[in-house]
């Protein structure tokens, strides 16, 4: 069975893995099945899924593994036809993605981005309004 392999970073720095189960844009909040041996505890009790409030993010990755490649500098060039206007996010904690957005409207509590590096892990990247600093339509 295929699932999209998730990672959610926080606004307080905190990162979790794992695959989503409910997850909708215009959802306050989804569940997360943890990665394998990843356990949080909540109230003294440990849980494998777990509920993730969307205000509370920074943004959720949806990305090819979740390894990831540390050494790998994003350089956001590539051209993404049909993949909407290319879109500058700068977020409150100072990161800076560059991807395109086919509909972002400022009063909504987040937008989907597609990183304009192609090698990069990331493959579609759900912003949260409220973690980011300015976001500029660039040419």
């Amino acid at each position: 069975m295929l699932f999209n392999k998730i990672v959610v970073r926080f606004q307080d720095g905190s990162i979790l893995k794992g695959k989503m189960l409910d997850f909708s844009p215009d959802k306050s909040f989804f569940h997360l099945e943890l990665t394998s041996g990843e356990v949080v505890t909540v109230d003294m009790e440990k849980l494998k899924i777990v509920e993730i409030d969307m205000e509370e993010l920074k943004a959720a990755f949806f990305v090819k593994d979740f390894k990831g490649n540390k050494n790998h500098n994003d350089i956001y060039n590539d051209v993404i036809s049909g993949s909407g206007k290319k879109v500058r996010v700068e977020f409150l904690d100072g990161e800076v993605i560059i991807g395109y957005a086919l509909s972002y409207t400022p009063d909504r509590h987040g937008f989907f981005i597609t990183p304009a590096d192609l090698q990069s892990n990331n493959e579609r990247i759900f912003v949260i309004k409220s973690a980011t600093k300015k976001v500029t339509f660039i040419s």
